[in-house]
């Protein structure tokens, strides 16, 4: 992912979707350590509810692709 999509997503998941700051982080931090997939690691960690994730996804087709 672009510099510029992680800023955009970034700012989505903390605006719209309302995610405290250090969710945020820590999902950031663990899908760099991990190699893993954002979305997924939020909701693995239980930051996001399956209509958050979602919510994300339909933001990744609207905005990435």
């Amino acid at each position: 992912m672009s510099e510029q999509n992680t800023s955009q997503i970034i700012r989505f998941l903390r605006q719209d979707l309302r995610l405290p700051d250090e969710s945020v982080e820590l999902a950031l931090k663990q899908s760099q350590t991990n190699r893993g997939s954002l979305p997924i690691v939020l909701w693995q960690y239980g930051l996001v509810t399956l209509h958050q994730l979602d919510r994300i996804y339909d933001w990744f087709e609207s905005y990435v692709y």
